[in-house]
């Protein structure tokens, strides 16, 4: 069943591109912008996240957490985080395991799909975002929702 707005985040634990261990019951109290990409190191994945890379201090202003999540292994993960200069962590979802439990939908049956979840500090999800072909869209959906937080 995915999860949807008003839920809470589900208990998961996965390890970063650092090795580190990320926790959505063991982070702290801030809200956090869980975003969903297909692969790394593709133009559409590598847009998306240079996107949240480039709006990094004004995620930090809003008090918000970025973690990126694909199936892509940690080395891959490293990888593109140096290449990129990514300064969040992103999650090794191996199996998919996560991607299942959130709900998060593929594309044409095949295609892993991008969907952004913002849940406050919480852990209730506030607002959920989903388009494949736009992963620029989900850094100026996330940043105009947590600016409503922040405004309200």
């Amino acid at each position: 069943m995915a999860v949807s707005i008003g839920d809470a985040l589900p208990s998961f634990s996965l390890e970063d591109q650092d090795g580190i261990m990320r926790s959505s019951m063991g982070r702290d109290k801030r809200p956090l912008v869980l975003f969903f990409y297909p692969k790394d190191d593709t133009p559409g994945c590598t847009a998306e996240a240079c996107g949240f890379r480039d709006s990094f201090a004004r995620f930090q202003e809003l008090g918000a957490e970025v973690w990126g999540v694909s199936g892509d292994d940690n080395v891959s993960h490293r990888r593109f985080a140096e290449r990129y200069n990514l300064p969040f962590p992103l999650l090794s979802d191996r199996g998919n395991a996560l991607r299942q439990l959130m709900g998060v939908p593929k594309t044409l049956g095949l295609i892993p799909g991008r969907v952004t979840y913002i849940a406050d500090a919480d852990g209730v999800v506030r607002h959920i975002f989903s388009n494949l072909l736009d992963g620029p869209a989900h850094v100026a959906e996330a940043e105009q929702v947590l600016s409503r937080f922040t405004a309200a």
